[in-house]
């Protein structure tokens, strides 16, 4: 027997508006600290987790060292002057520069080829030469990125009167196109300047590289990349805190099919649709 998928939704609004008062907002109990640090030590006995946090220690250690030894931290190192090119402070500002570009080729050059898969679809996406070759660029981008990336969604299955009752505004609003440029271009140009980087520490010594080659694609690296996770971030913390709304629930999921709770264990059952 098939059921229609309109009487589906509203018996689900029903039950929900009979469960939850209008002006009644369900309150999440917030984890403690306590629970965070343990999850958190946990993520790091994991394969994965123990990769991060050895990088990132790695990557924290030996940048402090370089920024204290370019405060001349270590007056002992400084012989026969702070900047001869035969002192220990010049030979380990050296050894830390290679250390810490060699750690930073490890993201630039190891996601190139899904940043570079990225660019691809980008271009699909805004220089297509037909309309359905960009929807489809576009389709693979936001499928790429739906952890953080909201598309538009579609609430004709939702009867008219529900659809006025939870407007636009208290809803999640899809995200602006403008921060998939962002992030796809601040992620290509990170591995972009890594590599320029990269051959300025490689092709050329100490003694005859300019020295502010170093700075320059360290910092630009440094901006694309944070620039493109900061946009992530904060896109991905307003798509959650929106979908904590008691009105964003009662939104038909991106599936293609309407589905319904089917099961003692929170199993769900595709409907189709009477056509």
């Amino acid at each position: 027997m098939e059921v229609d998928s309109t009487s589906t939704v509203k018996l689900l609004l029903s039950d929900s508006q009979m469960t939850v008062p209008n002006n009644t907002a369900e309150t999440i109990p917030k984890a403690s600290w306590q629970e965070k640090a343990h999850a958190f030590i946990r993520w790091m006995c994991t394969p994965l987790g123990a990769c991060i946090t050895i990088y990132g220690l790695n990557v924290v250690a030996w940048g402090g060292m370089l920024f204290l030894l370019m405060c001349n931290a270590a007056p002992a190192m400084c012989h026969p002057t702070c900047d001869s090119l035969d002192s220990s402070r010049r030979i380990w500002i050296e050894i830390d520069s290679q250390i810490l570009n060699a750690l930073f080729c490890v993201t630039g050059f190891g996601l190139a080829p899904w940043r570079i898969r990225d660019l691809y679809q980008w271009f699909f996406w805004r220089l297509g030469w037909s309309g359905a070759s960009r929807r489809k660029g576009f389709t693979r981008l936001a499928e790429i990125h739906k952890n953080w990336f909201l598309k538009a969604q579609e609430l004709s299955v939702l009867p008219i009167d529900t659809q006025q009752n939870y407007p636009a505004a208290e809803q999640a609003t899809p995200t602006p196109l403008w921060k998939m440029d962002v992030v796809v271009w601040g992620n290509i140009l990170n591995t972009v300047f890594q590599i320029c980087l990269a051959v300025c520490m490689w092709a050329m010594n100490r003694f005859d590289r300019p020295s502010w080659t170093t700075g320059l694609f360290v910092g630009l690296a440094c901006v694309v990349a944070g620039v493109a996770g900061i946009v992530m971030w904060l896109e991905k913390k307003r798509v959650k805190k929106a979908s904590e709304h008691p009105g964003a629930l009662l939104l038909i999921p991106r599936a293609t099919e309407p589905i319904i709770p089917g099961g003692k264990s929170g199993d769900y059952t595709s409907i189709k649709p009477n056509l």
